[in-house]
């Protein structure tokens, strides 16, 4: 709640835009947070933030928990930002129960998962994990031609370290589930076993635009009415890959956008997600034998072009069951999950075993001003976080035998 005053919106909501002079005010408060915990914090080239809590062997890769406190405009408190401060609280509790643990443990803030001002997203982890190069998302702009290296730079989180991977011993990240499924199953913890692919395509459907009143239907060359078919399409392409796939048209654009015109041009985007790459082909292979039969049937052109591929990500099978275990282990209902949005782990993924831990956000609601958690939901996260990061980082003078 402190940390949501810093950008905090009418509607209850915050709006901390990466790399703004907000998102240093909150960049401070976490790290001041975690310096009075005894920790150590280091910022790289991207402006990643290092929390790392020194174990009975700092030789070892630490264990590494975090997320993201840059929101959307009209964000809510708990996206990104639960799992940075879980992973303090867990650092808070380790310190009161004064606790070492074998292995060093590290809170990260990753710099700019939202991708609200620049892109791409998860521009952090993303160079991090070698997705990206640091010289080419220091040059990108925002809207008002402002370079990530000049944001950087204005808030004092242009930092010195190298934008690189180091070793990981594990990375686990807890998030709000961004979705209605723990809600609906009456569920507290998600055990997510991995992320959806996503692929997404600019659709651009060229027809004739004509008078709408002496124009007849079957001579028609009606672009909005072949995008309406590529919409339904998308759906149903969707549902018959039940129960993982997803399919989405969330953007339009209509010329010449007149009452009492035919439309001549439309524009859409296609958003596809399945949980594994033959599944994405099938609904790639789906959406242009639906684009195929519509120019046919309606005689408008349509050019589909691919713009981003995000491969499906499985998390590392024994975290997943680390954090299944913990949570039955507390006495918490807990079911397997699918993360349907992309997150800092995606990258992680690629890098070291990587898990994640969900928690119910009121109506599934996320990426709005009113998105909610129920605060025992948030507890509970936190504490299937505390006991997965123990089981993998080590509990020092613990046997391995003891501590399972």
């Amino acid at each position: 709640m402190e940390l949501a005053r810093i950008g905090a919106t009418e509607k209850g909501g915050v709006c901390r835009l990466a790399l703004t002079e907000l998102d240093g005010k909150g960049r401070d408060l976490v790290c001041r947070w975690a310096r009075e915990l005894g920790c150590t914090v280091r910022v790289d080239g991207i402006g990643n933030i290092f929390m790392r809590r020194a174990g009975a062997r700092n030789d070892l890769p630490p264990v590494m928990t975090g997320s993201h406190i840059d929101t959307q405009p009209t964000g809510g408190k708990f996206d990104g930002n639960y799992g940075v401060l879980a992973g303090l609280e867990v650092l808070q509790t380790l310190k009161d129960n004064g606790v070492e643990t074998e292995a060093p443990v590290e809170v990260v803030a990753w710099t700019n998962e939202e991708g609200s001002r620049f892109v791409p997203v998860m521009m952090g982890s993303g160079v991090f994990a070698g997705a990206f190069s640091l010289d080419y998302v220091l040059a990108q702009r925002d809207r008002d031609g402002v370079t990530v290296a000049e944001a950087l730079s204005a808030i004092g989180y242009d930092g010195t370290q190298p934008a690189e991977s180091i070793p990981v011993g594990a990375y686990f990240e807890a998030h709000i589930e961004q979705g209605p499924i723990l809600e609906a199953n009456d569920t507290i913890i998600g055990v997510v076993e991995g992320a959806l692919g996503q692929r997404w395509y600019d659709v651009t459907l060229q027809g004739m635009e004509a008078h709408a009143g002496p124009t007849p239907m079957d001579l028609r060359r009606d672009a909005m009415l072949a995008a309406a078919k590529v919409v339904t399409g998308v759906n149903a392409l969707a549902k018959s890959h039940a129960p993982h796939a997803r399919g989405t048209v969330g953007w339009i654009d209509n010329f010449p956008n007149s009452r009492n015109v035919i439309p001549g041009r439309v524009k859409i985007t296609v958003d596809l997600r399945a949980a594994d790459d033959a599944t994405l082909d099938s609904l790639d292979a789906g959406l242009r034998h639906v684009c195929e039969t519509t120019q046919k049937e309606l005689g408008v052109d349509i050019d589909i072009e691919p713009v981003v591929y995000f491969p499906p990500q499985a998390f590392d099978p024994k975290l997943v069951d680390h954090i299944d275990t913990c949570a039955r282990a507390l006495g918490l209902s807990a079911m397997p999950v699918v993360s349907g949005a992309g997150h800092d782990a995606v990258y992680m993924a690629r890098v070291a075993p990587t898990a994640m831990i969900f928690v119910p956000c009121k109506d599934g609601i996320s990426h709005n001003e009113i998105e909610d958690a129920q605060p025992h939901h948030l507890e509970a996260g936190a504490n299937v976080l505390l006991h997965a990061i123990l089981r993998t980082a080590g509990v020092a003078g613990v046997a391995d035998k003891e501590r399972a």
